[in-house]
């Protein structure tokens, strides 16, 4: 099965919980790459061999590599850091994230700056373009362990909103204007 993603609603609600609209109003993997977003299915089973993951890092310069677990038990100021990763941002550079175990949602801005959640689900690997403002949460699991790539080292630098006039996010509108 492929990437789900949908519009979300303007709910307070607990933010674990998908917010889907009543009707739902699904995003396809086309829409998604209209906004810079890349999606790849892989076998997280055998992350650690896997070529196609190999190649995917080769083709696109992901030379580092980190695994986080994001779980009370697990992650040091975990309640803090949810919030911290819930807060509308932008990076300077691509974030790159590949689901190896549990679900967790990414929020992104559509060109009309609508709310777009993307439910990540084991084996789901992502690219959110630099200069994209998201946001990223749990679901009601409450669990997920990822692998972060990069290009060169990590930058663990964000940049909340409003961040308008970095050099990446008027290069990131810009890109859009032809899709």
């Amino acid at each position: 099965m492929g990437i789900e993603a949908w519009y979300i609603d303007s709910s307070d609600e607990d933010q674990r919980k998908p917010h889907k609209l009543n009707p739902n109003q699904p995003v396809s993997l086309e829409e998604l790459e209209k906004i810079g977003v890349l999606y790849w299915k892989l076998n997280a089973d055998v992350y650690e061999t896997d070529p196609e993951l190999q190649q995917i890092r080769r083709d696109r310069g992901y030379s580092y590599m980190d695994i986080i677990t994001i779980h009370k038990d697990t992650l040091p100021n975990y309640e803090d850091k949810l919030k911290m990763f819930f807060e509308e941002h932008l990076h300077l550079d691509d974030e790159i994230r590949y689901i190896l175990d549990g679900q967790a949602y990414f929020d992104i801005r559509d060109k009309k700056e609508r709310w777009i959640r993307i439910a990540m689900s084991k084996g789901d690997l992502i690219t959110l373009p630099a200069g994209i403002y998201h946001r990223f949460t749990l679901d009601e699991t409450n669990y997920t362990k990822a692998m972060r790539l990069f290009v060169g080292e990590p930058v663990w630098k964000a940049y909340n909103r409003p961040a308008d006039d970095f050099d990446i996010r008027k290069k990131y509108i810009s890109s859009l204007q032809g899709s």
